[in-house]
C-alpha cells in the first residue's frame, strides 16, 4: 500500500449516452438509451435521465422501454465513442507513461511514475486539472478517484459519480470499506455473495472479521485469501501500460431465431469478415479459430480449430469457421453467432494450401459460369450487376442529405426515415422525413464532438418552432421528399 493516494482511476459519466447527448443538441438533457434496440437488445448505457426512471446497464431493451417509453433508443456508434476514447487516453499519457486503460471510458493512471509528488494536495490538484481538461477537450464530463491501490481508486471514482472527485487518503480504507456491501470488492459475483451470505457476511467489515481461514474454507485458498486481503483494504495490484489481448472476436444477436442454413452460413462469414478487420486494425494474427452458437433454448457451444500457424488471412479464417458450422446443428434455430481468433502473434505465417483451395474453388466457379452461359455468353457482354440490398436506418446513424446536410435518423418504418438536422455545435435542429431509398440521403460519418465551425452559430435549417424542434412527429417539424 502506497502512502499517498498517487494512484488514480478515471470513468466517464454514463459514457456512451453522454456522447449521444453531446453529439445531437435536442437530446440534451432527456433520457437517452444506447445498446440493442430489437426485441433482444441489451442496454448497454443509460443516461442519468434515463437511470430516474430505473434504466440501467445490462437490463433488457424491452424492460428498460417499459420503464422509460419516452428515452431516445439509439444504436452505439463505436466509430465516435473510439475517437472520443483516444482523445481521452492521450490526456492521461501525458501524466504518466503508466496507463492501464480496462475499456473505452476506464483506466488507472500511476501519478507516482508521472513523477506527481506523493502527496495529497498536489494530486488532488492534477485531479481536478484533469477533469477540466476533459470537459475542454472533449464536452463531456468523468469522475476520478485517488488511493493508494487501485481496488479503492476505482471505488473513490464510483463515489464521485457523477462529475466528481474523490480522494480516500491511506490509513482510512478499512473504516471507509466497513459498512460497504461485499460486492463492492472486486472478484464478488452473484455465486460468492450467496455462499458468504448463507454463512452470515454480508458487508466488507464482517468479511474481514471472519478471518482469513475461515474465507479459504468457504472459497478455496486463492480466492479466500485474495478477498480477505482486499477487505482489509490491501490491494498490491501495479498500474500495467500494456494489457495483451488474448483474443479478438465478434457476435451478433437477430432478433428472430435463424432456421435457414444458409443465411446462417452467410452471418458467420460476414463475422468472420468483421473479425480479421479488428484483428489487422491491432495488427495482430492469430491461430486458432473460434466460433460461438447460442440456439434457441439459450445452449450455448463454441468449437474451435488450431492452424498450422497465425494468419490474418481472411479466406482462411472464413474457411475454418465455416468447417466449424458444419459440425453444429443448427436446425432448430440460432440466436446468437460468433467467430474469433486467438492464439495471438504479430507476425503471420501463410496457410498455402488454404489459399491454393480458395484460388481453385473459383477458378471452377468462373468455368461453370462460363460453360453454362453457352455460346452466346460473349455477346451477351457483362452480366447485369444484383441489385443492391435496401438500405437500414438504424436510430442515431448518421446521415447526409444532399441538400440539407448532416443529421441523423431518429427512426424508420413503412417505406420512409425520420431525419433531425443538427450537428454537435448547432441549435437543436429540425426534422424531415423521406422516403427510405431517397437517392439524396446517404450514410455520413461521425462529426467530431468539438472543434466544429463556431459553436454558438445557429444551425443550418433553423426550426419554424420550439414545437417543431423537439417533437419529431410534430406537423411544423415534418416533411416528406417527394424525390
Amino acid at each position: 500500500m502506497r502512502r499517498a493516494p498517487t494512484i488514480l482511476h478515471l470513468d466517464m459519466d454514463a459514457f456512451y449516452a453522454a456522447a449521444e447527448q453531446a453529439a445531437k443538441p435536442s437530446l440534451r438533457g432527456k433520457p437517452v438509451v444506447v445498446g440493442g434496440i430489437g426485441p433482444r437488445g441489451v442496454v448497454a448505457t443509460a443516461s442519468y435521465e434515463a437511470r430516474v426512471f430505473g434504466v440501467r446497464s445490462a437490463m433488457p431493451t424491452a424492460q428498460a422501454r417499459r420503464l422509460c417509453p419516452n428515452a431516445a433508443y439509439l444504436n452505439p456508434r463505436f466509430t465516435l465513442y473510439r475517437q472520443v476514447s483516444e482523445s481521452v487516453m492521450e490526456l492521461l499519457r501525458a501524466l504518466s507513461p503508466l496507463v492501464e486503460p480496462l475499456s473505452l471510458d476506464e483506466a488507472f493512471v500511476d501519478l507516482e511514475a508521472g513523477g506527481v509528488p506523493a502527496e495529497t494536495a498536489a494530486v488532488r490538484a492534477v485531479g481536478e486539472r484533469l477533469r477540466r481538461d476533459i470537459l475542454e477537450v472533449t464536452g463531456l464530463t468523468g469522475s476520478v478517484g485517488l488511493a493508494g491501490a487501485k481496488m479503492l481508486a476505482k471505488i473513490a471514482s464510483e463515489a464521485a459519480k457523477p462529475d466528481g472527485l474523490v480522494v480516500i487518503e491511506p490509513g482510512t480504507e478499512r473504516e471507509l470499506l466497513g459498512p460497504m456491501p461485499v460486492r463492492t470488492l472486486p472478484g464478488v459475483g452473484p455465486a460468492t455473495a450467496e455462499t458468504l451470505r448463507r454463512a452470515g457476511i454480508h458487508t466488507v467489515a464482517e468479511t474481514a472479521e471472519a478471518g482469513e481461514a475461515e474465507l479459504v474454507r468457504l472459497l478455496g485458498k486463492a480466492h479466500g485469501s485474495g478477498l480477505y486481503a482486499m477487505a482489509l483494504g490491501r490491494d498490491d495490484r501495479p498500474v500495467v501500460a500494456e494489457r495483451d489481448a488474448k483474443s479478438v472476436s465478434v457476435e451478433d444477436t437477430f432478433e428472430v431465431d435463424l432456421t435457414d442454413r444458409t443465411r446462417v452460413r452467410t452471418e458467420v462469414l460476414r463475422l468472420a469478415d468483421r473479425c480479421v478487420a479488428r484483428l489487422r486494425a491491432a495488427g495482430r494474427s492469430g491461430r486458432t479459430v473460434v466460433i460461438k452458437v447460442r440456439n434457441y433454448d439459450f445452449s450455448t457451444l463454441t468449437r474451435s480449430e488450431t492452424l498450422r500457424g497465425p494468419t490474418d488471412d481472411p479466406a482462411v479464417v472464413r474457411e475454418a469457421a465455416v468447417r466449424l458450422l458444419e459440425t453444429v446443428d443448427t436446425t432448430g434455430g440460432v440466436r446468437l453467432l460468433g467467430v474469433g481468433v486467438s492464439g495471438l502473434a504479430d507476425f503471420t505465417q501463410e496457410d498455402l494450401f488454404a489459399q491454393i483451395a480458395t484460388e481453385r474453388e473459383a477458378e471452377e466457379q468462373a468455368a461453370v459460369a462460363v460453360a453454362g452461359a453457352g455460346p452466346d455468353a460473349e455477346a451477351a457482354g457483362e452480366p447485369e450487376p444484383e441489385p443492391e440490398p435496401p438500405r437500414r436506418w438504424h436510430p442515431g446513424l448518421d446521415v447526409v442529405h444532399e441538400e440539407f446536410g448532416a443529421g441523423w435518423v431518429q427512426g424508420s418504418g413503412v417505406g420512409r426515415v425520420t431525419v433531425r438536422f443538427e450537428t454537435p455545435w448547432s441549435a437543436p435542429g429540425r426534422v424531415r422525413t423521406f422516403v427510405v431509398d431517397d437517392p439524396a440521403l446517404r450514410p455520413g460519418e461521425p462529426l467530431p464532438l468539438r472543434g466544429g465551425p463556431d459553436q454558438s452559430s445557429a444551425p443550418a435549417i433553423r426550426p419554424k418552432s420550439v414545437s417543431g424542434a423537439d417533437g419529431a412527429g410534430s406537423a411544423s417539424g415534418e416533411e416528406i421528399s417527394r424525390r
